[in-house]
């Protein structure tokens, strides 16, 4: 049974589930922000732990293959950073990463929006911007945050 798993989990699979997956939850976040679904399932631990289960199964692949330290490559420079990723294990570790930490980023952005009475219009674009390039959508947003908050504050 567990090889049948590992079968179907390879990397492919791993990244078209993860990839096609969290499209819903930020379709919540856009769409009812507020709501308790959206609560229950995009702000709380839920979709970070499914994504979190899949970069350690893929970590532990990682791990049994001996590549652990080709992940040391990163920060021999941009040359380093390539040949990492052109390892399929490693560069799938790091899309989990990315989606991961954006819709941590895009939950935040729901919740502090809510703070400072934010319009809509606004946190979508900032969503939308948030999903597809990460730092520019939290960045586009801080903007807007200052506008409406009428204050710059960088602890929030």
């Amino acid at each position: 049974m567990i090889n049948n798993l590992l079968e179907i989990l390879n990397y492919q699979n791993i990244y078209l589930i993860a990839n096609w997956g969290v499209i819903p939850f930020w379709l919540l976040l856009i769409i009812i922000p507020n709501h308790l679904i959206t609560n229950f399932f995009v702000q709380s631990i839920i979709v970070p732990l499914i994504l979190a289960l899949a970069y350690g199964l893929v970590a532990y692949d990682i791990f049994l293959e001996k590549n652990l330290l080709d992940s040391f490559q990163l920060y021999s420079g941009l040359d380093g950073l390539y040949s990492m990723f052109s390892n399929e294990a490693f560069l799938l570790i790091f899309w989990l990463h990315f989606l991961a930490i954006s819709l941590f980023l895009g939950s935040w952005i729901a919740r502090d929006s809510q703070k400072y009475l934010i319009p809509k219009f606004f946190v979508i674009i900032s969503l939308i911007l948030t999903y597809f390039t990460g730092p520019v959508g939290l960045l586009i947003y801080w903007f807007i945050r200052i506008f409406f908050a009428k204050k710059i504050n960088f602890n929030d």
